[in-house]
């Protein structure tokens, strides 16, 4: 029988972004993080599990892909990643989130963006 944690970390997709690894760990973070806020701010961690889903899976997405489809995917993954931390800052300054985790991911996602960026004007870098 496998065992599925060991099955998951030893099994991922063809993907050598640093980026992808980066996102993947933040939105990890968001999820637990957001899993337990009281209901009125149900909404908002909603919305942060979906923007923080949506960077990794872009970034793989686009990895995949070629030409302005590849771009298409990678600009999308940056802008979710500017929604996360948007709402991350929103529920950590209603306190219902913990700050200093709060800020680990807002800094994860800070380097998402950056190296997301990086990818989307190569020339310029």
């Amino acid at each position: 029988m496998n065992d599925t944690e060991v099955t998951m970390h030893s099994s991922h997709p063809n993907n050598n972004l640093i980026a992808y690894t980066k996102a993947i760990e933040a939105a990890g973070i968001t999820l637990a993080m957001v899993r337990t806020v009281p209901a009125p701010f149900k909404s908002l961690a909603d919305q942060a599990i979906r923007a923080a889903s949506s960077v990794p899976a872009n970034l793989s997405e686009g990895q995949g892909r070629f030409g302005r489809d590849r771009f298409n995917h990678w600009r999308i993954a940056y802008g979710s990643a500017m929604e996360v931390d948007t709402f991350l800052r929103l529920l950590c300054s209603a306190g219902v989130i913990d700050h200093s985790r709060a800020e680990r991911v807002v800094d994860l996602f800070d380097q998402v963006r950056a190296m997301t960026w990086r990818l989307l004007h190569p020339k310029e870098c």
